[in-house]
């Protein structure tokens, strides 16, 4: 370089600006951000379930192991051309292992799980349901996860033929999106219930397998009590495992890892040589438990067939501001145009 030159240094360069994020896209992407897919962390293996239910399970799950052969060998796909969905609910009393069991499938599968329920895709805003649908489907398909709607009854439930309000045709609405996206969805749908006379029928067509989990026999109840009750929690000797599942009869899994709890509870204050689980503790423990299941959340607010009646507070849609009131009414006019196409080729009914 010739000498008292000096090197000018390059001026940054400046890069072009970010086009902003239109309302309507973040809108949408924060709308997927409310489903988050996790990694599964229980195995089929640690299912303690009696024989008929292991056995329904294993069937659903033969849809799966062996779709190549149903469907190219076999030749199923004649009957049925997309055959990618699978569609299983499991229904039955509270505590009987369906959650645990979508998260055994989903690790089975190797896949991540989206857990959602009806809180998370409930909205006071007329309209905004079907979009928060949608969007759980769509989370799904961009993440190769496996969807589990729990509380399903309140997601699959009957569609309604007397509409008088806005708020009833936004059930309907909710409905229809929920049929058109199972039946787009090529992926692994898991329902669970304690309330499966609220399905329409129409849910109950689209479903592959439905999986009655029953209340633990006794059996069940000794493989239950020797994995919830930890052997480090000391135990009076006439506390045995035999003893326990024939205390517990009528009790599910859930019900068991409570009574083990309160039982515990009980005995840690006490001191010296008594600081153990009793016989006593645990009849206890089985007495609370079975008061709150028959007492608790069972006299005040029951509706039809045992619901739980929920005041709901209802958005109209003169209630609505002007840009999601315009959302709302192009989705019901898009969604009700393809209901008739559906309802025309048998497939909405």
């Amino acid at each position: 370089m010739p000498a008292n030159w000096k090197r000018i240094e390059d001026s940054p360069v400046s890069k072009p600006p970010q086009e902003p994020v239109s309302k309507p896209e973040a809108v949408e992407m924060g709308r997927l951000e409310m489903f988050v897919p996790e990694q599964p962390s229980h195995n089929l293996d640690a299912l303690i379930l009696p024989p008929a239910v292991r056995n329904r399970l294993e069937v659903a799950l033969n849809w799966i192991r062996y779709h190549d052969v149903l469907y190219h060998k076999w030749n199923l796909k004649k009957i049925d051309p997309q055959g990618r969905r699978v569609a299983i609910n499991m229904f039955g009393p509270p505590g009987t292992g369906k959650t645990f069991c979508a998260d055994a499938i989903a690790y089975y599968l190797k896949q991540p799980i989206i857990k959602v329920n009806y809180a998370e895709i409930e909205s006071k805003y007329v309209g905004e349901t079907p979009k928060n649908i949608k969007a759980a489907f769509e989370k799904a398909r961009q993440t190769g996860a496996v969807i589990f709607f729990d509380e399903a009854d309140s997601i699959l439930g009957k569609r309604l033929t007397n509409v008088t309000q806005s708020a009833d045709h936004g059930v309907n609405v909710s409905r229809s999106v929920m049929l058109l996206e199972l039946d787009k969805f090529d992926g692994v749908v898991i329902f669970a219930t304690n309330l499966p006379g609220n399905y329409d029928g129409a849910f109950v067509r689209r479903i592959l397998a439905h999986i009655e989990f029953e209340l633990p026999d006794i059996a069940c109840r000794e493989q239950l009590w020797k994995a919830l009750l930890p052997e480090e929690v000391p135990c009076a000797n006439d506390v045995t495992v035999t003893w326990l599942a024939q205390e517990s009869e009528g009790l599910a899994g859930g019900d068991i890892l409570n009574v083990v709890k309160i039982a515990a509870s009980q005995a840690v204050a006490r001191e010296d040589n008594q600081c153990k689980v009793m016989q006593s503790d645990i009849q206890e423990a089985i007495s609370q438990v079975r008061s709150g299941k028959e007492k608790v959340g069972s006299t005040v607010g029951i509706g039809t067939k045992g619901t739980v009646v929920v005041k709901e507070e209802v958005v109209t849609p003169n209630q609505l501001p002007p840009a999601v009131l315009e959302d709302y009414e192009k989705a019901v006019s898009n969604i009700n145009h393809q209901a008739e196409i559906l309802s025309t080729n048998n497939g909405c009914s």
